[in-house]
């Protein structure tokens, strides 16, 4: 390999690595959920506004979980 050739891909690879470090540094974090939590833990709206979904999330489950079978029943003698 030619010692130029070598060169010139070394100086083509900085300039790629220079233009991702510059679009990295540009780059917003992720909003890290905990964040939103205590955002807006002390919201007491809010706060009833998931206890509501909490319960009908139940009531779903409630109504939805199988019954037992007739023959997995038991009876009271």
């Amino acid at each position: 390999m030619a010692q130029g050739n070598l060169e010139e891909r070394v100086a083509d690879l900085e300039r790629q690595l220079a233009a991702l470090k510059a679009r990295v540094e540009t780059l917003t974090p992720p909003t890290d959920w905990r964040g939103v939590i205590e955002q807006f833990g002390g919201n007491e709206n809010l706060q009833r506004i998931f206890e509501a979904g909490r319960k009908i999330r139940e009531e779903d489950r409630r109504r939805t979980k199988p019954k037992p079978s007739k023959s997995k029943r038991r009876t009271s003698a």
